[in-house]
């Protein structure tokens, strides 16, 4: 009875070894998504401008936007 539990142990945790690829941090992935939207929201904005400093100012958020969503993304990984 002895042996079988411990081949069943032994089995159960190279099993788990096995599953251990890596991991990603989905937070970092979800805080790039929500960078990304916003970069998104804010080009829409400045694309129905018709002040053009308006849009300069909007077009830079979006820049600023995708600049921390690339950089959250990197730390995804």
């Amino acid at each position: 009875m002895k042996k079988i539990l411990i081949v069943a142990a032994t089995a159960g945790l190279m099993s788990l070894a096995a599953c251990n690829g890596g991991t990603t941090n989905t937070t970092a992935e979800n805080v790039a998504d929500s960078h990304e939207a916003n970069a998104a929201i804010y080009d829409d904005a400045a694309d129905n401008t018709t002040n053009a400093a308006a849009a300069d100012v909007l077009e830079n958020a979006a820049d600023v936007e995708e600049n921390a969503a690339d950089a959250a993304d990197a730390n995804a990984h």
